[in-house]
């Protein structure tokens, strides 16, 4: 549901290099600190106004993971039951850590 006193949408989009477009909950995309600043920063990103970000660096598979982060992230913020491991397959690790990297995730 979105807050009546924000224009805020509850989605956005992430866009990778190869052209997928993945719709995520703002509140999970949020878990980035950069995705933040563009989103909620001072001043007028053109990403802040249409609600999608294009990332020309970062490949789906590993755009892929790191959204499931996001959403791994809230899902065991604050839990009382036992965190499971996040699975990393080790052919992307290296990437997908320069890509967290990037995103302040």
């Amino acid at each position: 549901m979105s807050d009546s006193t924000s224009s805020e949408p509850d989605t956005v989009k992430l866009i990778s290099a190869d052209g997928h477009e993945f719709i995520v909950d703002r509140k999970a995309a949020l878990v980035s600190g950069t995705i933040k600043s563009m989103l909620s920063g001072p001043g007028t990103f053109t990403e802040q106004q249409l609600g999608e970000i294009n990332f020309r660096e970062i490949s789906t598979p590993i755009l892929e993971k790191v959204i499931q982060y996001f959403y791994y992230k809230i899902k065991y913020t604050n839990s009382t039951i036992e965190i499971p491991e996040f699975p990393i397959e080790p052919e992307i690790a290296l990437e997908l850590l320069m890509a967290a990297n990037f995103l302040d995730a």
